[in-house]
């Protein structure tokens, strides 16, 4: 039997548009399946990898946080330049480093933040198609923040959950969100606890129909206290989606990631 001995973490950004998300699948192209592989090559044996957050089809990341054991001994360097040599230019480690086996990159986590990005012009792009959402139709950014402010605490998000969603429980903790224009983009920004199935993109669709209404913020927290999916808006596209960073105690010593992306 391989001793696993050590526990390495890692920073991962990714273009999600040719992947059917992080999961394995038996028949489907998956980050996980091209990590994995990448690591094994490195460490010389199997590599099994554990995320943060399992990020759907199309989605991208740009702090996606694994760790995974090995008995192999790599430097910080060679596990990210070794790696980065075998994944498609489409995925890159940009950090790594070994970790008290205590470490969990899902369970030790302690907030997430996701960005969503709309390019709000009557032109679509030619660029930036798997990037931003793009929304022709004007859009109240203010209006989108303020109504965005009822989700801040925590509450039953069922209204928000897709119907494939298999928690356990529908209660997590918002702490912060904004919406924030930038030119012809939006951008929205989450910070939470953890999320749903399809919460963030659901939360944007929600605030794509509430901006229209004459009190926003009422609108979506009647949509949030219905705790029924029929009456929130239709799921965001995926393209906008990014997993943008995973927070950790300090003592585990994940840095933050300092990639950031230039949709403009």
């Amino acid at each position: 039997m391989i001793d696993l001995g050590r526990r390495v973490a890692a920073i991962i950004e990714y273009d999600g548009t040719d992947y059917a998300g992080w999961q394995s699948q038996a028949h489907s192209t998956s980050i996980q399946d091209a990590v994995e592989a990448a690591l094994s090559f490195v460490a010389g044996h199997r590599v099994v990898a554990i995320c943060a957050g399992r990020t759907d089809t199309g989605v991208h990341a740009v702090g996606q946080v694994i760790h995974f054991d090995t008995h192999a001994q790599r430097t910080p360097r060679a596990w990210v330049l070794g790696a980065n040599t075998k994944l498609a230019p489409s995925i890159a480690l940009q950090w790594a480093g070994e970790v008290a086996m205590g470490f969990h990159a899902r369970h030790r986590a302690t907030r997430r933040i996701y960005r969503y990005a709309i390019l709000n012009r009557s032109a679509r792009s030619a660029l930036q198609r798997t990037r931003a959402a793009w929304i022709h139709r004007p859009l109240d950014a203010a209006a989108m923040h303020e109504a965005a402010q009822a989700l801040i605490g925590e509450h039953d998000f069922s209204a928000f959950r897709s119907v494939q969603c298999q928690s356990k429980t529908t209660v997590r903790r918002v702490d912060a969100i904004e919406v924030i224009r930038d030119g012809d983009y939006l951008w929205l920004q989450i910070t939470a606890n953890a999320y749903l199935h399809h919460m963030v993109r659901n939360i944007v669709g929600t605030l794509l129909d509430v901006q229209r209404e004459s009190n926003p913020g009422a609108a979506m927290a009647k949509v949030l206290t219905s705790a029924d999916r029929r009456y929130a808006g239709a799921t965001a596209p995926a393209a906008g989606l990014y997993l943008w960073r995973v927070e950790y105690p300090q003592v585990y010593g994940i840095p933050a990631p300092e990639a950031q992306i230039a949709i403009n």
